[in-house]
């Protein structure tokens, strides 16, 4: 049992080390291909990382990857493929910033009420693909798409001036809003540094939570057993489309509280310029964090890392194009590489079991010469 257990620790660390040494090689061989020195880059983007001010950027980021990243790993564990996160994200966002905007309430009843409004709003737009998923059997890769494109359509609905939206004189940006100060988050001041949100040690423990619930927890057992293999949870009473829906309901909810580190710490209103492709990304990063709450926490890390210390390649002469050219190529590298030790775990499996086979059969022939 503990050499199974040794080869499942190792097995599950292979796939993302085997995805990061790729990518990096593969990005060296890109930037060598169109003339650019492969080392550099690298270099300067890890001595962007050691100003402080880029450490609380990178920091924040990783609040706001974070959520994604688990709003789409509740799915995956349920074998949902929840690819609206970043509609619901939005969605939510704006919604929770309108009624943010327009109440005014002591400040922690202010912020539990964005909050609120922010998951309710996620889990009812995701909901909707559950209920699709569950009732009428249509996949959740279709309709989370469409219900994307659908979101982008309300929201710009939503922030024109004779709805919901406000326009700021002299500004072509259009917004909901303020929240008054009573609805903002509380930070942590870094001085010259800048803040670090403080939602984003809310998202940190929400990770241990998705760990706790997940592993300890019969809902936690019934989702993963459902998502192994929903005819076998059915055999042993777990209402399968009960738990689809349920699954897709949490999981929008939490992706409504990707917005909140941005809207509760900084923006303090949606307006057009409010980041986009966060829930795509979040997506990468469950895989690459193989959907376990300290594994997403380094993908996240990671990612951030490479957004915000690539930022400034610019103005050394270097486009900073490069970090996104590194996101794609861990993506790619994730999907071979994690189908890679796939097959060799089962190849390795296959082998332990020949050789227990091997070995029962030579004590039963050692027995029958002795006899």
């Amino acid at each position: 049992m503990k050499k199974f257990d040794k080869d499942r620790l190792l097995l599950g660390i292979a796939g993302p080390a085997l995805a990061l040494v790729s990518a990096f090689l593969l990005t060296m061989l890109v930037l060598a291909a169109t003339g650019v020195n492969p080392i550099d880059p690298l270099r300067i983007m890890v001595e962007n990382a050691g100003y402080e001010d880029i450490q609380v950027l990178i920091l924040n980021q990783t609040g706001t990857y974070y959520l994604a990243a688990l709003a789409v790993a509740i799915g995956f564990r349920m074998n949902l493929f929840n690819i609206g996160v970043d509609g619901q994200y939005r969605l939510a966002a704006m919604v929770s910033a309108v009624v943010g905007a327009a109440i005014s309430l002591p400040g922690p009843l202010h912020i539990l009420l964005i909050v609120l409004v922010a998951m309710l709003t996620g889990a009812f737009w995701a909901g909707i693909a559950g209920v699709l998923k569950a009732k009428r059997g249509v996949s959740e890769v279709v309709s989370t798409i469409m219900l994307n494109a659908i979101a982008t359509s309300v929201i710009a609905w939503m922030i024109l001036p004779k709805n919901f939206g406000v326009q700021p004189p002299g500004s072509n940006d259009l917004n909901t809003g303020e929240i008054a100060e009573s609805g903002w988050f509380p930070a942590v001041d870094m001085g010259d540094s800048g803040q670090i949100y403080g939602f984003t040690f809310v998202a940190f423990a929400l990770g241990i939570v998705y760990w706790f619930i997940l592993n300890r927890t019969r809902f936690g057992f019934d989702l993963r057993a459902t998502g192994a293999s929903e005819s076998a949870a059915q055999a042993s009473g777990v209402d399968a489309k009960r738990m689809i829906l349920t699954s897709m309901l949490i999981s929008g909810a939490v992706a409504g509280l990707a917005g909140m580190p941005i809207l509760l710490g900084e923006s303090h209103t949606y307006s057009l310029n409010f980041p986009l492709g966060i829930g795509f990304t979040g997506i990468t990063i469950a895989l690459l964090g193989r959907n376990s709450p300290v594994g997403i926490f380094f993908a996240a890390l990671l990612i951030a890392f490479i957004d915000k210390a690539s930022a400034g390649l610019d103005t050394a002469g270097y486009a900073k194009e490069i970090g996104t050219i590194m996101k794609g190529l861990i993506v790619i590298a994730v999907v071979v590489s994690y189908e890679l030790v796939r097959r060799y775990g089962i190849r390795r499996q296959q082998q332990k079991v020949g050789e227990e086979l091997a070995a029962g059969h030579a004590i039963k022939t050692d027995k029958e010469v002795a006899a």
